[in-house]
C-alpha cells in the first residue's frame, strides 16, 4: 500500500485522470488543476494549493473502491477521431455558450448590477475569454488538428509526409498550451468573483441559471483542455517522432 501511495504521489495529475476519469471530481473538490497543470505530480499540485496530500489520497482511495463506471478511455481513440470529437463536442459547445452567456450576464447586470458590482468584472472576464477562445479554436482546427489528421493518414497508408511550415508540431502545441493557461486563469478569476458561482439571497431565477451556465462552462472547458493537453498533444508529438524517425 505504501509503495502504491508513493507511486501515486509522483504521478502527474493529468495521468491519474487519464487512468480513471472519476478522479477528476476529487481534484476539482480540492481546486487541483488537472488540465492546464496536468503535468505536475500529485505531490507538487498539493503543495502549490496548500492541500494536505493525505486527505487527497484518502479521497482517491475511496473513488478506487467504488464500482467501476463504464467510462470512455480516450487514450484508445485514433488521433483524427479524437480531434473531430473535440471539435464537434467541445468546440461546438463553447461556440453555443459564447452566444448565450454574455446576454444572460447583461440581463443580470441590468437587474442586479448596482448591488452586485462583481457582475461587471465577471462579464469583462468572460468577454475576454470569449474573444481568446474564438481565435484559439480556429487556430486549432485549421492548423494543428488538420496536421494531426495528415499525420494519421500518412501513418495509415505508409506515405511520406512533408514537414509543415511551422517545423515541428511542438511549436503550435506550445502556443496552444500557453493559451490554455490564460483561459484557466480567467476561469479561476470568474469563480473567485462569483464565490464559486453562488447565487446571492436576492438572486432571481435568471441569476441561478446563469451561475449554473458558468459552472457548466468551466467544467466543460476543463475536460476540453484535459483531452488536449494530456492525451491529444502528447500522442501527436509521439506520432510525429515516429513518422520522422527521430
Amino acid at each position: 500500500m505504501r509503495e502504491l501511495q508513493t507511486e501515486i504521489r509522483n504521478t502527474a495529475v493529468g495521468q491519474l485522470v487519464n487512468a480513471d476519469s472519476r478522479r477528476a471530481r476529487v481534484f476539482k473538490s480540492y481546486a487541483i488543476d488537472y488540465c492546464c497543470g496536468g503535468n505536475k505530480t500529485l505531490e507538487q499540485a498539493c503543495q502549490e494549493n496548500e492541500v494536505e496530500i493525505t486527505d487527497v489520497l484518502v479521497a482517491l482511495n475511496d473513488v478506487d473502491k467504488q464500482a467501476t463506471e463504464s467510462g470512455i478511455d480516450y487514450r484508445q481513440w485514433k488521433l483524427d477521431f479524437l480531434s473531430d470529437y473535440i471539435v464537434n463536442t467541445h468546440h461546438a459547445y463553447v461556440s453555443n455558450a459564447l452566444g448565450q452567456i454574455p446576454g444572460d450576464l447583461e440581463k443580470l447586470i441590468g437587474a442586479h448590477g448596482p448591488s452586485h458590482t462583481e457582475l461587471l468584472e465577471i462579464k469583462a472576464c468572460f468577454d475576454q475569454l470569449a474573444g481568446e477562445l474564438t481565435t484559439h479554436m480556429k487556430k486549432e482546427e485549421i492548423i494543428l488538428f488538420l496536421h494531426i489528421k495528415r499525420m494519421v493518414h500518412a501513418q495509415d497508408h505508409n506515405l511520406d509526409l512533408d514537414r509543415p511550415p511551422f517545423g515541428t508540431i511542438q511549436n503550435p502545441i506550445n502556443a496552444m498550451e500557453t493559451e490554455h493557461i490564460g483561459a484557466g486563469e480567467l476561469l479561476v478569476r470568474m469563480r473567485n468573483l462569483s464565490n464559486d458561482y453562488t447565487v446571492p439571497r436576492d438572486g432571481c431565477t435568471t441569476y441561478r441559471l446563469t451561475m449554473e451556465s458558468l459552472r457548466h462552462f468551466e467544467d466543460d472547458l476543463h475536460q476540453h483542455i484535459h483531452l488536449e493537453n494530456n492525451i491529444l498533444f502528447p500522442s501527436a508529438i509521439k506520432l510525429e517522432n515516429e513518422l520522422f524517425g527521430r
